[in-house]
């Protein structure tokens, strides 16, 4: 029966062209209609053992509130949302969907799967075109108090969820603003601060106050705050910026992707002179990777008035972690593959990048990570004339607050132990989740350890 009325092709969203967006910073895709969202979610087989929901890491009721869109309730569609996610507006628009929910629905097998990450998003915008939104029931005050270090995806999540169960809840933020790598790290063309914003509100209005300009572990000590509090969720991200170690790296135009991103995203400087923050604007910019963070870095600098931008990554165009969307939306946009490419030097021209020589590489034996292991070919070399070099070749742990507590357990990378279930550290009281711990991730993983810790937390708080 249900083949019968199978609709393998997905409703397209509606988005800007790649002429016109790569001129301005707003969002390339526009979202669903009402018309839209109501004919794309009755593509859903409503089927009787949803593997869609076992592939979200929040656990969202994605056939109920699926149907509530169908049937146009879309108020309750966005309330199951959110009994599950408290920041469906983020989810909805930089989640990677096709590798999880999505990849999980049986209408994949022979088509489009359903385009569950667009529905979230049209529900999460009907509500906030509606005005302010609903504030989740809260429990009876508890009259325990616990501190989140972090105001990114993992500790809002851990911030909601314990103001839910009825503790008070103080988020410490070391930047100016909230948010975390939601506002510092992902281009407005893709989330837009307003969204970030708007959910960072409703946590204050469930009672979170959030500080900002505090700086956990130099404000105050992680052992510290462990005294203030009845217990201490640690989502500070992994923010050390990663570098390659090749000759020319301290040249002038060289960024640390970390720097470009927040100078462009928090501190507008891609609207300099009208913002006091400076970045060098290239005409001619490599990035080297091939994640999301290479991918927003490039299409920023496109954003900012390069004639070329590049994209040098080691490996193929299939091994990349980006998010295809991005990929595609980025090849639309100009932006230029290297693949299979590896810088070795950067040349310099009176203390400034010029040039980077890359190597050219295959593929041999997969490694630890399941992907085939980029091998350099001998002798085959090319240069690639730039004058801003962008690494986004990773992060690490930063040990700013860590080292300000004894007896936790890090890794060898600096990453903190947590217990897998409960996300404890080994201190009784202190948990963690997010990059901190897993290193660089989704922001949908942050928000399931986020969520899983605040469970625990609760639990511990109660026996306290």
């Amino acid at each position: 029966m249900a083949s019968k009325r199978l609709k393998p092709d997905r409703v397209p969203v509606r988005r800007q062209g790649p002429g016109e967006r790569t001129t301005n910073f707003d969002e390339v895709a526009l979202g669903y209609a009402s018309g839209e969202a109501r004919a794309e979610a009755d593509r859903c087989l409503m089927c009787r053992k949803p593997t869609c929901v076992q592939g979200c890491p929040v656990g969202i009721d994605i056939p109920g509130f699926v149907s509530a869109v169908k049937e146009g309730k879309t108020r309750e569609g966005i309330d199951l949302v959110k009994q599950a996610n408290l920041l469906p507006g983020v989810c909805g628009r930089v989640c990677p969907q096709e590798t999880q929910c999505e990849e999980q629905c049986i209408l994949g097998k022979k088509g489009d799967p359903l385009a569950i990450g667009k529905l979230e998003r049209f529900v999460a915008d009907w509500e906030a075109e509606q005005g302010e939104g609903l504030v989740p029931q809260l429990a009876e005050p508890t009259g325990r108090s616990a501190a989140v270090i972090g105001s990114g995806p993992a500790g809002l999540t851990a911030a909601a969820e314990l103001a839910r169960f009825g503790h008070r809840v103080t988020v410490y933020e070391a930047l100016h603003v909230a948010g975390g790598v939601l506002t510092y790290g992902i281009p407005e063309f893709r989330l837009p601060q307003r969204v970030v914003d708007r959910e960072v509100g409703m946590l204050e209005r469930m009672g979170v106050e959030i500080v900002l300009d505090f700086v956990a572990g130099r404000t105050v000590t992680l052992a510290g705050l462990m005294e203030m509090y009845d217990s201490v969720f640690v989502g500070i991200g992994a923010g050390l910026p990663g570098f390659m170690g090749i000759p020319g790296e301290n040249l002038n135009g060289v960024y640390s992707a970390n720097e470009f991103l927040t100078r462009s995203n928090l501190m507008l400087a891609r609207s300099f002179p009208e913002y006091d923050t400076p970045v060098r604007r290239g005409r001619r910019v490599a990035v080297v990777g091939g994640g999301n963070v290479a991918m927003d870095s490039a299409r920023t600098a496109l954003r900012m008035g390069a004639e070329r931008v590049n994209i040098v990554y080691r490996r193929s165009r299939v091994e990349m972690p980006a998010r295809v969307e991005e990929v595609e939306h980025g090849a639309e946009e100009g932006v230029v593959f290297h693949m299979l490419s590896n810088p070795v030097e950067v040349l310099g021209e009176q203390g400034s990048c010029r040039a980077v020589v890359c190597q050219r590489m295959e593929l041999g034996e997969p490694d630890e990570s399941g992907r085939r292991r980029p091998v350099p070919l001998a002798g085959d070399f090319f240069t690639l004339d730039v004058d801003v070099l962008v690494m986004a070749i990773g992060t690490g742990a930063n040990p700013l607050l860590t080292s300000t507590v004894d007896d936790l357990e890090l890794n060898r990378r600096g990453y903190i132990q947590v217990d897998p279930e409960s996300f404890a550290t080994s201190l009784p009281g202190l948990y963690a989740g997010g990059d901190i711990v897993t290193g660089s991730a989704t922001v949908i993983e942050a928000m399931g350890a986020g969520k899983s810790a605040a469970v625990a937390m609760d639990a511990y708080m109660r026996d306290y």
